[in-house]
């Protein structure tokens, strides 16, 4: 039961924000924020955050955390589940 409830918070969390489907759909080829930031013509301080907000959920890794710049994220197994759970409510 309890993980039913999560899987509709993980939906729920999805759907408030307007730019985390874009970017997680984005992900699915590891990228830099900067090239986030190209593709969607959205400001680096909005892709910045999501991208945060994503990782604290296990949607999306970082692949090389410890590199100050040109940091590369993917999107997780946990991320591609709720992709599909979206795609499957539409």
């Amino acid at each position: 039961m309890k993980n039913n409830n999560s899987e509709w918070e993980n939906i729920s969390f999805m759907m408030g924000g307007k730019h985390r489907r874009r970017i997680l759909e984005l992900v699915e080829k590891p990228m830099t924020p900067t090239q986030i930031k190209k593709e969607t013509q959205l400001h680096f301080n909005i892709v910045s955050r999501t991208l945060i907000e994503l990782e604290t959920k296990g949607f999306v890794e970082c692949l090389n955390p410890n590199q100050k710049l040109t940091r590369f994220y993917r999107i997780t197994t946990k991320g591609k589940n709720i992709l599909k759970k979206l795609k499957e409510m539409e």
